[in-house]
């Protein structure tokens, strides 16, 4: 005998077996796509977000740079990544030859990324690590050096110079 209001027929029941399997299917899948899709958005997302734009850092007066002769500038630099504020100390070399037009030049060894220095007497740079020696606008003299010092675009405003770096 049937239960009054009971209207499906025995094919359309659902055994408690199928409906715990399904049940734990569903969850799975839920918990399975919970866990993907930050793990996918980990891997991709850092190809999706735009790149950082650089921005402008003063190294200092126009004044300081004598002609004909690199001049080392130090500055500190503030980089967050997510929570975590890193400060950073950039050193480039600044050239001119006549007071106008300005090359900025890192001083790390395109070799194995040991500090360079000037010798004013010698007029090169030289990198104490393998013998690397760089002329004065940083081209590649001697040693194992691949490629000359990089340079930075830089710009000069109200007597100050500028350095482009991100």
């Amino acid at each position: 005998m049937r239960p009054v209001g009971d209207d499906m027929s025995e094919e359309q029941r659902i055994s408690r077996r199928d409906f715990m399997s399904a049940t734990t299917w569903a969850i799975g899948i839920f918990i399975g796509l919970g866990m993907a899709v930050p793990a996918a958005y980990y891997i991709i997302g850092p190809a999706l977000q735009e790149l950082e734009e650089q921005e402008w850092i003063l190294l200092g007066s126009t004044s300081k740079i004598e002609p004909g002769e690199p001049t080392l500038f130090k500055v500190k630099v503030e980089r967050q990544t997510g929570w975590i504020v890193n400060e950073d100390e950039i050193a480039v070399y600044v050239l001119t030859e006549d007071g106008r037009n300005f090359i900025a030049m890192s001083n790390i060894c395109t070799h194995l990324g040991c500090r360079v220095r000037w010798i004013g007497d010698q007029e090169q740079f030289f990198c104490p690590c393998h013998n690397g020696i760089f002329g004065k606008e940083g081209e590649v003299v001697a040693g194992p050096v691949p490629r000359p010092l990089d340079r930075y675009p830089v710009k000069v405003e109200d007597d100050k110079l500028y350095m482009l770096g991100g």
